[in-house]
């Protein structure tokens, strides 16, 4: 059955992107009336989550930045449909890297790059950034149980030959790359909320303590490695910028756990200013009252 709904769509998805910009969102805001006041996809996990992190916040408040993010959520899985088709010239237009020399100074330290990430405007059309800059650039990305749809992302992910590794083999991967003295930008979307059991790192993400993933951090320490945040903006309807923020060049003498605080803050400060644009679907906060696992470190 999940096969056959995956033949189907697909070709229906490909035709979809081949749509010229102005139909293509008109379509985006027919279905987000649909998504909205129809079906209400995850509608009360994303109000439970928006009253949780503005709690002075009124529901009039509430109810706007909501709205204003389901047509920003549905825009977004249409320009993940567009990347189907969009050509390399299109995506570079519309998803501009602004200060590229930021990243060019950490490519000058000779040494592989951790870029964090967190689920906010167009993560999807950052593997734009490999266009323009001289260094090769690793999706990182964790699969979807749908094994057909897991495809298609993969599929829409790994167009231009851009790099995909999977969260479970990414040890694997880096070690190999420096085995081999190969030196890449490997990008991480760091927000998700880790496996209870593997939770052993807590600390507060926009007010709320819970357990925080720290893959990047590990990797970046264990293999000497640059940080750097991607600051994605919405620059307007389709029209997205970006800048490499350095972390720190230096992490084998970064206290524990600074870099992850510090990307956590960038992303806060982002969600703060306009809090549409985060992924609020996500059961993020789900951990907030459960018991911590032997050992964890509550920051």
């Amino acid at each position: 059955m999940q096969s056959l709904v995956y033949r189907l769509a697909y070709p229906l998805l490909w035709l979809i992107s081949k749509l010229p910009w102005r139909l293509f969102y008109m379509l985006s805001s027919i279905l987000y009336f649909i998504v909205y006041y129809f079906i209400g996809y995850r509608k009360k996990i994303v109000t439970e989550n928006l009253v949780l992190v503005f709690p002075d916040k009124s529901k009039k408040e509430i109810n706007k930045i909501r709205k204003a993010f389901y047509k920003h959520m549905c825009d977004m899985f249409m320009e993940m449909t567009k990347s189907l088709s969009i050509s390399k010239e299109e995506m570079i237009k519309r998803f501009k890297i602004i200060d590229p020399d930021s990243f060019r100074e950490l490519q000058s330290k000779n040494k592989g790059i951790i870029v964090l990430m967190g689920h906010y405007a167009s993560y999807e059309w950052a593997i734009a950034a490999q266009f323009i800059m001289d260094f090769p650039i690793v999706a990182v990305y964790k699969k979807i149980k749908n094994k057909h749809f897991d495809n298609l992302v993969h599929r829409i992910r790994g167009r231009f030959n851009t790099r995909l590794i999977h969260s479970h083999n990414v040890i694997k991967e880096v070690t190999r790359d420096k085995v081999h003295k190969r030196l890449c930008a490997y990008g991480l979307l760091s927000d998700q909320s880790p496996r209870l059991k593997n939770a052993l790192y807590w600390t507060d993400f926009m007010g709320i303590k819970v357990p925080i993933i720290t893959g990047g951090e590990v990797l970046a320490k264990r293999f000497d490695m640059a940080v750097a945040f991607l600051k994605v903006e919405k620059v307007k309807r389709g029209y997205y910028q970006a800048k490499f923020v350095t972390i720190t060049e230096d992490t084998k003498n970064c206290e524990n756990h600074y870099i992850t605080k510090t990307y956590l803050r960038m992303l806060e400060e982002q969600i703060q200013n306009r809090p549409e644009l985060y992924l609020w679907t996500h059961k993020r906060w789900k951990h907030r009252n459960a018991k911590t696992p032997k050992g964890a470190i509550l920051d």
